[in-house]
């Protein structure tokens, strides 16, 4: 099994020039004006446009009678992304386009930095410490 992680943006150019220069991902395929496959993470991005103001659809098609904008947003799923250096990873996101959300997080499994991008997706940097989850798993 394979993992595809799918974006919306509503500027093709822009997603992949953040993403490129965010995570050190490279351009792998283009399908068009309309999209875009991102290489060189665990698994591949693809930066799918749809307009601001475009309906957002359910899993069976209708639409969910949400639109599409790209203000920050919240959703419940989003990326972490692990780094062995959160400082430095947070510095490049930022200085690509992204905004970090609150200080970097020290507990006793990591560091967390809370991060969007540009298109108002959240996603997070993470850096394990000593055991990772573990120092926090019960099971």
């Amino acid at each position: 099994m394979d993992f595809l992680v799918n974006l919306d943006v509503d500027d093709l150019e822009r997603g992949i020039d953040f993403y490129v220069h965010a995570f050190g991902l490279e351009v792998g395929r283009r399908f068009g004006d309309d999209g875009a496959e991102l290489i060189g993470g665990p698994a591949p991005i693809y930066l799918l446009v749809k307009a601001a103001g475009s309906p957002a659809y359910t899993t069976e098609g209708t639409a969910s009678g949400t639109q599409r904008h790209y203000r920050r947003h919240w959703t419940p799923v989003h990326l972490d992304v692990v780094v062995e250096d959160i400082e430095t990873a947070v510095e490049r996101a930022i200085a690509a386009g992204a905004t970090q959300e609150k200080p970097i997080v020290t507990d006793s499994w990591g560091k967390l930095a809370l991060m969007a991008d540009p298109f108002g997706h959240g996603f997070c940097f993470v850096q394990f410490l000593n055991r990772g989850y573990d120092e926090i798993a019960t099971v």
